[in-house]
């Protein structure tokens, strides 16, 4: 797992305060709303520019990994492609996408149901089914709200990376 958070937080990067990024100041991806319910209380820009790469990996192998179950995906590609939608997107919002593609009962739970049904997906179609569910969804994003235009290419070239893989 140690690989994939390394990706995370390459793609990621540092400390940025975009002014239209609706999620505020976030360093190695991590948001102040993300930080302040890992610690516990409320953080403030000065905590998330402090924010170590340790901490950020721990929160990522955590909240985005063990808890949603995404180390439940047996497939190494399907599970990269899916963590880097729940950082993104949510982690629910990638489980119940993954169940979609599973064809299983969509709760937002990936239990063994849920894990044992993706090994019977092809996980190239798993992988561009999770590209085109991102893709889908950032388009719903941008047409809801312009101020998220300038992150619309961005977005788009980080979900469709993992169908590069399948080439």
């Amino acid at each position: 797992m140690d690989a994939l958070i390394d990706d995370i937080i390459r793609r990621e990067g540092g400390y940025i305060d975009h002014p239209a990024d609706r999620g505020g100041p976030t360093n190695y991806g991590i948001t102040g709303a993300t930080l302040s319910a890992w610690r516990g209380r409320p953080v403030g820009a000065a905590e998330i520019r402090a924010l170590t790469r340790g901490e950020a990996a721990a929160i990522y192998a955590e909240r985005y990994i063990a808890a949603p179950g995404l180390d439940r995906v047996a497939g190494a590609r399907l599970r990269r492609a899916a963590v880097d939608a729940a950082v993104l997107h949510g982690p629910r919002r990638a489980v119940c996408w993954l169940q979609e593609i599973a064809g299983v009962p969509v709760d937002g739970v990936l239990g063994p149901k849920t894990a044992r049904a993706l090994n019977h997906v092809s996980e190239p179609q798993a992988v561009a089914a999770m590209t085109a569910k991102r893709c889908r969804f950032i388009a719903a994003i941008v047409a809801s709200d312009a101020t998220q235009l300038p992150f619309l290419r961005g977005w788009i070239a980080r979900a469709t990376m993992f169908l590069e893989e399948l080439c």
